[in-house]
């Protein structure tokens, strides 16, 4: 009897997850490990480049900050909290089942912190006078870095403490963090897109980590609205917003990439048709390299006896 009595209060929702859609759970599991595998591409590049020049540093910042709101928000999430709150009476699959959701967002929250670590680990280090005005210095790198750090210290903190001591407050913190998310991540790329198109080139931000995570956003918003509905909007519009720009930069990326590879063709090209056009002079003539030997030798000979 006090057993019910406990476990009253999220009985609903814990008979909706005794009964996981085999499904949802395989599309969950895919989209979970999409999410760690579309990160590899960039984490590799920045390591094999030895480099993060290209990388706007505010982009770093605000994909660090969204991503530290998104996480949040879907821990203090009151469904999320439900889902939680019912494994105590539910089995190992179903309570994994019913998780997916917010381990989606923690492995993509974890990765986006490897960008930031790398992005500092790798930032050119160039003396100040090398580099131009427009150029991010490593001091902003180091303020990047650790505005991400102090606000994820801020946040879990408040977080902990509207949890405990405000508890009736917390679906609107939830809110505030889903709203405050989107907003950063609305701005997100575009101090990368401005970067990108000032170099004209990617530098060391990856083609095949967008190519992945583009079309990848929508499957996602489409599988977390599909868990939270409605109620948890600011949830999955973060990445809503964050799939269409992104996708907006990945054609960017695309354009540049494709006219680079034109024009080292026609350079080579160019190359071949020079060394082609010079060795038919040669044959041409019958005498190649002799008859500029000779005609070498009679103006040296012409030189001496001056």
């Amino acid at each position: 009897m006090g057993s019910y009595e406990i476990d009253q209060p999220v009985s609903g929702a814990c008979v909706d997850l005794s009964s996981p859609n085999i499904f949802n759970f395989i599309l969950s599991i895919l989209i979970l490990l999409g999410i760690l595998v579309s990160y590899l591409p960039q984490h590799h590049r920045i390591i094999s480049r030895r480099s993060s020049a290209g990388i706007s540093p505010y982009f770093v910042l605000l994909g660090t900050t969204s991503g530290t709101c998104a996480f949040a928000n879907i821990l203090t999430l009151p469904a999320s909290r439900r889902d939680l709150a019912c494994c105590r009476e539910l089995s190992g699959f179903e309570c994994v089942a019913g998780a997916l959701g917010i381990a989606q967002v923690g492995v993509q929250w974890s990765c986006f912190m490897v960008i930031l670590f790398l992005f500092l680990l790798f930032f050119p280090r160039t003396p100040s006078d090398a580099k131009s005005k427009d150029e991010p210095t490593y001091r902003l790198a180091i303020t990047v870095f650790l505005t991400s750090i102090v606000h994820l210290v801020l946040t879990f903190l408040v977080s902990v403490i509207i949890i405990y001591l405000y508890r009736s407050r917390l679906a609107s913190w939830a809110h505030f963090l889903g709203i405050f998310g989107t907003c950063l991540a609305a701005i997100q790329f575009l101090p990368q897109i401005w970067t990108t198109w000032k170099l004209q080139e990617m530098g060391s931000l990856s083609i095949p980590m967008m190519c992945i995570q583009t079309p990848g956003s929508f499957v996602w918003v489409g599988s977390l609205a599909a868990r939270f509905g409605w109620e948890g909007w600011s949830t999955w519009g973060i990445y809503l917003v964050t799939g269409v720009l992104q996708g907006c930069l990945l054609v960017m990326g695309i354009t540049f990439e494709l006219r680079a590879r034109k024009k080292g063709k026609a350079g080579l090209g160019g190359v071949a048709g020079g060394s082609n056009e010079h060795a038919n002079q040669i044959i041409g003539n019958g005498h190649g390299y002799a008859d500029g030997d000779e005609d070498h030798e009679r103006t040296g000979l012409l030189g001496n006896e001056r």
